[in-house]
């Protein structure tokens, strides 16, 4: 058995969860300049996601749901994850984002498991506050290091790949790194780089 660990908003989907969310609020330019501040590894992530989450407080709850039900999914993703499954891969998605929009694309892509955070929602309506398993910069590496010893595979069999700066403390526990269209800042710790966004670019990679 081995292990991919795929991040979700820009990887797996196409686009950021939170500027889909944040568009449909009309906080959509303010939203967006702190992502990229974040992304690209100039904001700490855990002070990045609860600002701006807040700028959705009194978003209702159905839109948001709504929203997250109908995020596009990255070209080839489907194709990518039929063949990791095949090749004895347990996949999984880590995302800073929210559980909203993980868990309907795990069910589409048949993943393994997904780990991503929880906006509170209150008499309908979004509080403007997160919580949850991936809130820090650290998080992903802290949950992948949880998983490998909870399924005994090896750094050497494990496969992560990701786009932004959140996404470094998990390349640190894998052999296989993929940037994937990511930022210059992962492409550094990356051995696999994909500037195409089509997620099948990988298996050129990865031998069965």
């Amino acid at each position: 058995m081995k292990l991919a660990v795929f991040d979700f908003d820009s990887t797996l989907m196409d686009g950021e969860t939170i500027d889909f969310l944040a568009d449909a609020y009309n906080v959509g330019e303010e939203v967006k300049k702190i992502t990229e501040e974040a992304m690209s590894g100039r904001l700490d992530f855990f002070e990045s996601l609860t600002t701006r989450v807040s700028l959705l407080k009194g978003m209702p709850y159905d839109k948001v749901v709504q929203i997250c039900n109908n995020l596009p999914l990255m070209n080839g993703s489907y194709e990518l994850i039929t063949e990791l499954k095949r090749m004895n891969y347990k996949v999984v998605c880590f995302s800073g984002g929210f559980r909203l929009g993980t868990t309907p694309a795990k069910v589409k892509l048949g993943l393994d498991a997904d780990f991503s955070n929880i906006l509170h929602e209150k008499d309908g309506f979004l509080t403007g506050l997160v919580g949850g398993d991936m809130m820090f910069s650290y998080s992903k590496g802290d949950m992948i290091e949880r998983l490998q010893s909870l399924l005994q595979i090896s750094k050497a069999d494990t496969l992560v790949c990701g786009d932004g700066a959140n996404d470094l403390s998990m390349f640190a526990k894998a052999d296989t790194r993929v940037a994937f269209c990511a930022k210059e800042i992962l492409k550094k710790e990356a051995n696999i780089v994909v500037d195409t966004k089509d997620l099948t670019k990988i298996l050129d990679y990865i031998k069965a």
